[in-house]
């Protein structure tokens, strides 16, 4: 048993690459290199803004809290690709991908009174990028050899199902990561003194977390849930703060221009209201009242392409597939990342046996989200259609690897790829 321990624990060493961690100027041992961090993150993009119901469909909105998100990056140690992203998500939430990709729900900027709020949030998510809280999870829960498995099968367009099932599975985990206290009590650290150096007022974190505490009195903050915020947390970056010089006249506690932005959301925030609404209906199958929701979103906001792929979907459940492609199709054309309208696109043109079309949506989903089995499901069909028998094949049997038993085509698929197999082999 010690000589395989041994074996093992050399393997790890030999694993390691040693690298420069610029947040402690030290030389680490590292599992993940820092280029596979980063296409990691990048990787698992179209699966956050899925969830997340798509980007705010606004450039000013996005450029703005890009550049606010630059203004800290210019301070913050690592010298990443950073990314920043507005989503459509009402949750009161900010969240991170490895590789400095960072995510602000519309919901929080609702919430968020001054701009140095927004500079303390994220700092702090910078602060998690830094001290690579991602990747050492990615690295303890799955090893190297996965992540680089998934990485290549998945970059190169390979048809494994077994790492498919992997990918989704590390992305599920990514996107719902609770952080322990020692890690936020250094994102902590780290986002007073990123937004302090970048020059805003560090107050700005302490505020937010007084604003997300009365939140939770009603319903707890998306924030919360993977942030904990107990007391002492509160008193230690306060204390943290006190060590800073807070009379410097030249710190940015509020702008004109975060006035302007958070004027501009809340004239379309009924919208989303309405959204919200929508999607209960839907899950209880009231599609009819649905509908009537979705319209009235969109009166308010015509570009809301969260409103639009949820309409599409209710179209589709109503066999109205031209409507379907209408909105799928514009929603997707908002925002090239968004997987579902793709998926709806594709399967809407499916339906009216517009097959290569329906082909290049779907292909286009499965590049955003490969994990996805109803993709492969209606490229099958696509295929079928197209006397295209082999890669009907290849893509049914995906379906089926990938499928959970609950899609409701599984009989079909089986039944499909039994006959095919049979036409080709005999």
């Amino acid at each position: 048993m010690r000589k395989l321990l041994a074996v093992v624990w050399i393997f790890i060493f030999l694993s390691c690459a040693k690298t420069y961690d610029p947040l402690t100027g030290k030389h680490v041992y590292t599992l993940l290199p820092e280029e596979k961090e980063i296409e990691l993150g990048k990787l698992y993009v179209p699966l956050a803004i899925d969830q997340n119901d798509g980007r705010y469909p606004d450039y000013f909105v996005q450029e703005y809290v890009k550049n606010i998100g630059e203004k800290i990056v210019n301070v913050v140690p690592r010298k990443l690709p950073y990314e920043f992203y507005v989503v459509n998500s009402p949750e009161v939430n900010a969240f991170a991908l490895p590789g400095g990709k960072i995510f602000v729900n519309i919901g929080l900027l609702y919430v968020l009174e001054n701009e140095s709020q927004l500079a303390g949030v994220l700092g702090h998510e910078l602060g998690h990028v830094n001290a690579r809280h991602h990747a050492r999870f990615l690295e303890k829960q799955f090893g190297l050899s996965i992540l680089l498995n998934v990485l290549a099968i998945v970059l190169s367009g390979s048809k494994n199902a077994d790492l498919y099932i992997q990918f989704g599975k590390i992305g599920a985990q990514l996107l719902t990561l609770k952080y322990s206290r020692d890690q936020e009590r250094e994102a902590d650290r780290l986002g007073v003194r990123f937004s302090y150096e970048a020059g805003y007022d560090p107050r700005g974190l302490l505020e937010t977390f007084l604003i997300f505490k009365k939140l939770g009195d009603i319903k707890a903050p998306e924030w919360l849930l993977t942030h904990p915020l107990p007391e002492n947390r509160y008193k230690e970056v306060k204390k943290l703060i006190s060590k800073y010089d807070l009379n410097d006249k030249h710190l940015i506690k509020d702008t004109e221009e975060f006035h302007k932005i958070k004027e501009k959301i809340l004239k379309y925030k009924k919208s989303y209201e309405l959204l919200k609404k929508a999607k209960k209906r839907i899950s209880e199958r009231k599609y009819k009242e649905a509908l009537v929701l979705l319209s009235k979103s969109l009166e308010i906001f015509p570009e809301n392409n969260a409103s639009l792929t949820y309409r599409a979907v209710v179209y589709a459940v109503r066999r109205k597939f031209l409507k379907a492609y209408k909105d799928s199709s514009k929603a997707a054309e908002i925002d090239p990342m968004f997987f579902k309208p793709h998926l709806i696109s594709g399967i809407a043109l499916n339906r009216l046996k517009r097959y290569d079309e329906s082909i290049s949506y779907l292909q286009k989903a499965k590049e955003l989200i490969p994990s996805f089995p109803d993709t492969y499901y209606f490229l099958g069909l696509n295929y079928e259609a197209l006397r295209k028998y082999k890669e009907a094949i290849e893509n049914y049997e995906t379906a089926l690897k990938l499928s959970d038993g609950n899609r409701g085509w599984e009989k079909d698929a089986k039944r499909r790829l039994l006959r095919l197999k049979n036409l080709i082999y005999y």
